[in-house]
């Protein structure tokens, strides 16, 4: 069974590698990076920034040989927009559209306090392993210790049922702007550990 371990100092680049080959058919990910030679690569950066610039100093990162999660605890998690210097570099003309995506996501956020998972994936070569249910349940294991809930977004409407068994519930189904993809927020009520 994959052990859940945390990002440490010069694991950026494995975790980010490991995100970008998992979310390359990402509905969202597809429309902020529609090239296909260039998106590995700038996926890579995406979610290394993420790990730099926000989850790795806000909140907590795990990581298996196959699969990385990105969490906040409560109170670490900020919807707003990510530096300029970042965004406009990487995404172009295209920053709008995460603009829009943060946006509609900082709507629709539970108030209540929560874990937030923002982030997880697994590399398809090792889909199926349990990869991701280690890094699911490590994280949910911290938010029911506190008697947390928990919350995430899926941007792929096959992963739903994987959500469903460790307890998420869907609250609603968004579509981005200018008929894009589509988001369903999930909601896992807070528990004590026994």
């Amino acid at each position: 069974m994959p052990i859940a371990k945390p990002v440490g100092t010069g694991d950026t680049t494995q975790v980010s590698t490991i995100l970008a080959r998992a979310f390359d058919d990402d509905p969202i990910m597809r429309r902020l990076f529609p090239d296909d030679a260039s998106r590995p690569d700038r996926l890579g950066q995406f979610f290394g920034g993420q790990v730099d610039w926000l989850y790795g100093p806000h909140g907590h990162c795990e990581f298996t040989e196959s699969a990385a999660a990105l969490w906040a605890p409560p109170g670490a998690h900020d919807t707003g927009l990510p530096p300029r210097e970042w965004t406009e570099p990487l995404l172009g003309e295209r920053a709008v559209l995460l603009e829009e995506l943060i946006g509609l996501i900082g709507k629709h956020t539970p108030a209540e306090p929560h874990w937030y998972l923002g982030t997880l994936g697994a590399d398809p070569a090792a889909q199926g392993q349990g990869h991701g249910a280690a890094l699911l349940r490590s994280g949910l294991a911290k938010a029911d210790a506190a008697g947390m809930p928990a919350y995430l977004e899926s941007s792929k409407e096959s992963n739903l049922g994987f959500y469903r068994h460790f307890g998420f519930e869907v609250l609603r189904e968004l579509q981005l702007p200018g008929n894009g993809p589509r988001l369903w927020p999930m909601w896992r009520p807070g528990s004590k550990e026994s």
